[in-house]
């Protein structure tokens, strides 16, 4: 890799976990664009994995006093079936997968509350939730907006939501660590070396980034909270949709 496209991979990383620091949504999926178009997909996950796993870990310990840890536990049982149903199955998804499913992902928050009987605090539900959004993120490469479901019938305020939807993200990232974190080792042109300290700078701003994104989150009010997320997300997925055609286009 250049030193162009590593100081691109960690602004990348510092911007997505700033935005998901303050909206919760939208970081990991920006952040994956950039990495699938740097990086080959299965380096790309990995990396992704590694650094929101940094941020969404960071974003928890911010608000951990408004996690909702009883059902971080349930969503936890089923992240872990989860990975070991696909345990069993040797996928890696195309770029173009990647851009037509984060491209579609938009749609989930856009559905009305009363067509989605779901509910996070009651526990048959979370643990569907973990199962589900694991394999989200270990084929599409992101798995917010299906979380985010499992969230939106609650009555829990913009710190509640960041916080136990980062503790939720937590086991989706460590899962494309365990699947895809093999690849991090041929990142760039010096092996392993230039891979892990890659790694280790893209932690750094991840953490930082959701630092400033908390600093951020305590000033907006609750209404913008919850009236630019779906906006600023629809229209980051129009993009991934259009750029997921081109690629599949080219195939």
């Amino acid at each position: 890799m250049s030193g162009l496209s590593v100081g691109l991979v960690l602004a990348a990383v510092f911007a997505a976990s700033a935005i998901s620091g303050l909206l919760g949504m939208a970081g990991g999926s920006l952040l994956m664009a950039v990495l699938t178009l740097i990086l080959p997909v299965g380096a790309a996950l990995a990396l992704h994995g590694a650094a929101q796993l940094a941020s969404n870990l960071a974003r928890a310990g911010f608000n951990a006093r408004h996690v909702r840890y009883r059902t971080v536990g349930w969503f936890g049982l089923g992240a872990i079936a989860g990975m070991g149903l696909l345990s069993f199955m040797a996928f890696q998804p195309s770029k173009a997968a990647i851009f037509i499913g984060m491209g579609l992902l938009p749609v989930l928050v856009w559905l009305p509350p009363r067509l989605i009987p779901l509910d996070a605090a009651r526990p048959t539900h979370a643990l569907a939730g973990g199962f589900l959004a694991t394999l989200m993120a270990l084929t599409v490469g992101v798995s917010g907006p299906l979380s985010e479901l499992f969230l939106v019938r609650s009555s829990l305020n913009r710190h509640e939501v960041i916080g136990t939807k980062a503790a939720f993200q937590v086991f989706a990232h460590l899962a494309k660590l365990v699947f895809y974190g093999g690849a991090l080792i041929s990142v760039g042109a010096e092996g392993e070396g230039l891979g892990l300290a890659l790694v280790a700078g893209a932690v750094l701003a991840a953490v930082l980034g959701a630092a400033v994104g908390r600093r951020f989150l305590d000033i907006i009010s609750e209404d913008h909270f919850r009236r630019w997320r779906r906006w600023i997300f629809t229209a980051l997925g129009a993009g991934f949709l259009i750029q997921g055609l081109m690629l599949l286009g080219r195939a």
